[in-house]
């Protein structure tokens, strides 16, 4: 008993150190970068335009269609092949920037649709441009729509992140497997990490939340 404590005391800072400087800014740079590109593909897959419609349509197709550990290997190890070449960080923030911009963009794509016609057709009766009318009228409703599945994303994002530790990097997951190979404690440290997500999820889904209640109050 008196080992495991030990080994408890000793990894709790080598997993937070993980946690902090590399799984929560993996996680909020795709996050981030992923919105920004689910937003322009639900604007694309919404415009006139075929060919435009036809590309984001095959992206999102792509994406939402195979497994997020093998875009990781792909991006990470088989790209170096066609010469395009990425550390693993990098390689990270591309799959699962590319991946949750796919998802995210039917989230965002559905609360567009969810706005009344009608209110595009009264903006633009008002002199309005299709900016404009973005801006000022739907953005702000469809953000109240898409805040719940959106914030389900970035949680299970977090979560996702222990898949980088499959292409050498160093986040909390892989930092655990280091250490369960010096004390041969599997059952010990995967279970505190389990705990540090549990947490960290746990944290996010109550912030989720109050955003929810004061989202409703408008």
């Amino acid at each position: 008993m008196e080992r495991q404590i030990q080994i408890i005391q000793n990894a709790t800072l080598p997993l937070l150190e993980g946690f902090v400087k590399m799984t929560l800014p993996l996680t909020l740079l795709s996050f981030v970068l992923g919105l920004a590109l689910a937003i322009m593909t639900a604007l694309a897959r919404n415009s006139k335009w075929k060919a435009l419609k036809g590309i984001s349509s095959f992206y999102v197709w792509v994406f939402r269609g195979t497994p997020l550990l093998v875009q990781l290997f792909i991006i990470f190890y088989g790209l170096p092949k066609a010469g395009v070449q990425f550390d693993a960080f990098w390689a990270a923030v591309v799959a699962f920037s590319l991946n949750t911009g796919a998802y995210a963009s039917e989230t965002i794509r559905s609360a567009l649709s969810a706005i009344p016609k009608g209110q595009f057709e009264a903006a633009s009766s008002l002199g309005m441009s299709r900016l404009q009318i973005l801006w000022r009228i739907v953005a702000p409703q469809a953000f109240k729509i898409a805040l719940p599945p959106l914030s389900n994303s970035f949680i299970s994002l977090l979560k996702d992140t222990s898949l980088a530790a499959s292409i050498t990097i160093v986040e909390m997951f892989m930092a655990a497997q280091r250490i369960v190979a010096r004390t041969y404690e599997p059952l010990l440290l995967y279970v505190m990490v389990a705990v540090y997500y549990l947490v960290a999820t746990t944290f996010l889904t109550f912030i989720q939340g109050k955003l929810e209640m004061r989202m409703n109050r408008y």
